[in-house]
């Protein structure tokens, strides 16, 4: 039996921490993902396998800024009715489109970055640019096909009359249901994605550390790449797993399968939290970027230089 008191659980208070750090995150994102789109427009070598992985992170990146606004606002308290629907229909589906294209381009990013290094001949065809666009397709058709009917399902003809309404608030049962579906969805995602990232950035980094334990005379490159590697793996790690770990449970108090108020709460900060941590990887992306691809990194390394250039131009 639905215990009547969920009606008055009021959990979405106290936003305004969390709108002050999507601030300084969208600002950070946006500047630095504006460089790294500059950078690949110029770059000479952006029609490499690896690379259209990491332009369509970057696509799916822009895609987050575009919904952070609306989250910032709704945080801010702004109580628009209006608004409350849009985020729920419109933004909130886009900030996990972005999240599940992510993780999944960075699955394939890492796997292309452990068959460059073993340069194995066996599994040349991973590494074709139009192997490559085929399943950036195929990742988009994915995650647009379980997240837009969050978008489409239609919410409640009569709204509850009170004041910081969250989305399940406004959601039918199919759309609690399939928002259910497209977690649990979103959750073998992860755990596939993640298996492939820890695997693949393992045997990479098992191997630069052979190379750096055998080649005495020129440690410095194995070294750098395996530190690399390293941080990029720790930002993956801290990024999505805390968000996922804490998502389950909170998805059942929105399907009032937990209906204890304090817990109701509990779960509900804990998963703002995490899912900050996880949006955090906006700023992390650049640095990737930077890392992974020697195009990008040279755009960026040559415009900085020129600008830090000082040209003597008098005579002596």
């Amino acid at each position: 039996m639905r215990n009547p008191n969920t009606s008055i659980c009021v959990i979405n208070v106290n936003m305004v921490p969390f709108a002050t750090l999507y601030i300084l995150i969208f600002l950070i994102g946006m500047a630095t993902s504006l460089v790294a789109l500059w950078a690949f427009i110029t770059s000479q070598s952006a029609k490499m396998c690896i690379n259209v992985y990491l332009i369509n992170l970057l696509t799916s990146d822009f895609l987050l800024m575009l919904a952070l606004p609306v989250k910032i606002a709704k945080n801010l308290g702004n109580e628009s009715l209006s608004l409350t629907i849009f985020h729920c229909q419109v933004s909130a589906p886009l900030i996990y489109i972005n999240m599940y294209a992510s993780i999944i381009f960075l699955s394939f990013i890492s796997v292309q970055r452990y068959l460059q290094i073993t340069r194995s001949s066996k599994l040349l065809r991973l590494q074709e640019v139009g192997f490559a666009v085929l399943m950036s397709a195929v990742v988009w058709f994915l995650v647009l096909f379980i997240n837009v009917p969050n978008m489409a399902i239609l919410i409640k003809g009569n709204l509850p009359d009170k004041h910081q309404l969250t989305c399940s608030n406004l959601k039918e049962d199919l759309g609690k249901h399939w928002h259910a579906l497209s977690v649990f969805l979103g959750m073998a995602i992860f755990f596939n994605a993640s298996a492939a990232v820890l695997l693949s950035n393992g045997l990479v980094l098992k191997q630069l550390w052979g190379r750096h334990e055998s080649e005495l005379e020129d440690q410095a490159s194995p070294r750098h790449a395996f530190i690399n590697i390293a941080l990029v793996t720790l930002a993956y790690v801290v990024c999505f797993v805390p968000y996922h770990a804490v998502r389950m449970p909170y998805t059942f108090t929105q399907i009032e399968f937990i209906t204890d108020c304090s817990l109701k709460k509990s779960l509900f900060l804990a998963k703002e939290s995490t899912l900050l941590l996880s949006i955090l990887h906006l700023c992390f992306d650049p640095v990737l970027y930077f890392v992974i691809c020697h195009g990008f990194r040279h755009q960026v390394t040559k415009a900085f230089s020129n600008r830090h250039s000082v040209p003597n131009s008098d005579p002596e």
